[in-house]
């Protein structure tokens, strides 16, 4: 897609070296918005936005922690440094480590709600308050989870963190609309992407029980988030868009 959508825009997104989050850098660069695109690898992050650029985007890469507080005000002087403003910011940075909830250990705990609760908190925190200042109103959304919907084996504190997006979108909305912020999130189900298809399984075991017949593509995600970012969605505020084929309807266990 290459219709323009995005001129003028210009988008963090974290967590952005690879999967749904490269996704959605590339589509907003390539529909003429400029982009930030973060990771904690620094080489995932290099390599992502140049292939951006090569396609013609306007994408610069910023590695580093996007749970750190400091390093997320970072991003965002960058963005505003480089491009003279921020107006979309995506927190899609976020960490999955299962396990049962009875042996579940407090490190794990903590880098879970570290990355997926704080770092979203304070990404939406920095790019409200750079958008408020500058009057332009804007757009900010959450990576939530099928998972923040219905339980799974072994994602008690991932479902946690991801149905807490999804309240903090809706609490936000209380606080931001006024400036012209919309605030959303969307929950991916069953995704293809670098990670998940390590399971050599993982894409039939889904097809099988995914009502529409296959797992999720990373651009069916991106286009999801990218509608709820858009002009077209100005309207539409602490809202929730599940893109699962359905499977949430169901619920079938893969196990």
């Amino acid at each position: 897609m290459t219709d323009g959508n995005f001129t003028g825009q210009v988008a963090i997104v974290t967590g952005a070296g690879l999967g749904i989050g490269f996704e959605i850098a590339k589509q907003i660069a390539l529909q003429g918005g400029t982009v930030l695109l973060n990771d904690v690898n620094p080489q995932l992050a290099t390599n992502a936005a140049e292939a951006i650029t090569k396609l013609s985007g306007n994408c610069i890469a910023l590695d580093g922690d996007a749970a750190d507080v400091d390093f997320i005000q970072h991003m965002v002087d960058t963005a505003v440094k480089q491009f003279g403003k921020l107006t979309i910011a995506i927190a899609n940075a976020g960490i999955t480590l299962f396990g049962d909830f009875l042996n579940y250990p407090a490190k794990s705990l903590q880098s879970v709600m570290n990355l997926n609760l704080q770092g979203s908190f304070f990404l939406a925190q920095r790019a409200a308050r750079q958008i408020i200042d500058q009057k332009s109103g804007g757009s900010i959304l959450f990576m939530s989870s099928v998972t923040g919907h219905q339980a799974h084996k072994d994602l008690a504190a991932y479902g946690m963190t991801k149905a807490g997006l999804e309240m903090l979108a809706k609490s936000l909305v209380v606080e931001l609309s006024e400036h012209q912020i919309t605030v959303n999130t969307v929950a991916p189900g069953a995704t293809l992407t670098e990670r998940t298809m390590e399971d050599a399984a993982y894409q039939d075991t889904w097809a099988r029980i995914t009502p529409m017949g296959r797992a999720g593509t990373v651009q069916d995600v991106a286009n999801a988030v990218l509608f709820l970012v858009s002009p077209q969605a100005k309207q539409i505020t602490g809202q929730n868009i599940v893109v699962d084929g359905g499977w949430s309807a169901v619920s079938t266990s893969p196990y």
